[in-house]
């Protein structure tokens, strides 16, 4: 372990750059994260799913936590976790350090987590897609965790919503609908919760993607769908809202944009 402005960096090598994502992209990611509905109903679902299948946690590793947005979330809805968060990238962490100035944080390689047994929770969210050995990764999470510790993940879904979005954010993939879950019983997890999510709005966002399948790479494709009317984000944030909802009272969805499972650490590797 090395220190690089301040920070522990367990990869320096790969601290400034790295393949899998564009440094460049976190400040505009800081810039829309707070008022974008779908960043904002991801968070509460999240959030929802940390209190049902794991309230007894104490400890929480975030790999991947990018500017914070999520870390600060938890910090401030389950003030009683010990929040760690992790990014390959140090411009990551200059945003995530202002916002989550509670959490420990330090630069890593998610393929070489430098813990075992460590940690009660720890949370991948639309981050495993990026990394070209996912398996190799989920394992290294799965390492970490104390036994019986849980694990979350986001995902983006269906493979045939491919577009210039993907690639412009350095997608690796997009997983098929039991593609995850099927991976984590593989390495020794038990899965307790699976849904799609921003399924109601699945048709819109086929659309969406499917249009804009021959924009150009110069960043059109990705911030298209951030530069929305306040009104239609707030009208597509109330229609997350009541997903979420449904999903709260138990209705699973098959399809949709997002992935999310929780999963248990139940046998050793």
């Amino acid at each position: 372990m090395t220190l690089l402005d301040g920070i522990p960096c367990y990869a320096p090598e790969l601290a400034r750059e790295s393949p899998g994502f564009k440094a460049e992209h976190f400040a505009k990611l800081a810039a829309v994260e707070d008022g974008h509905f779908w960043f904002r109903a991801r968070n509460e679902l999240i959030v929802h799913v940390l209190r049902r299948y794991f309230p007894h946690a104490r400890s929480m590793l975030e790999i991947g936590c990018g500017t914070g947005y999520v870390l600060r979330e938890v910090t401030d809805k389950l003030p009683q976790l010990r929040v760690c968060g992790s990014e390959i990238f140090l411009e990551g962490l200059s945003f995530a350090s202002r916002r989550v100035p509670v959490a420990d944080l330090f630069q890593m390689d998610a393929q070489r987590v430098p813990f075992v047994e460590e940690f009660d929770l720890i949370g991948a969210f639309d981050v495993v897609e990026h990394i070209a050995d996912d398996m190799r990764v989920l394992r290294e999470i799965h390492h970490a965790l104390m036994p019986g510790g849980g694990a979350i993940f986001t995902v983006p879904q269906h493979p045939w919503l491919w577009s210039a979005q993907d690639e412009h954010a350095c997608h690796q993939r997009r997983y098929r609908r039991s593609e995850l879950a099927n991976k984590l019983r593989t390495i020794g997890f038990r899965v307790v919760f699976s849904t799609s999510f921003v399924s109601l709005l699945l048709p819109l966002l086929a659309a969406s993607r499917w249009r804009r399948q021959t924009l150009d790479a110069d960043g059109e494709a990705s911030t298209s769908e951030f530069g929305l009317s306040p009104l239609l984000n707030s009208s597509l944030y109330g229609a997350l809202c009541l997903e979420r909802w449904l999903i709260q009272i138990g209705l699973r969805f098959p399809a949709g944009g997002t992935r999310l499972i929780a999963a248990v650490k139940t046998a050793p590797q």
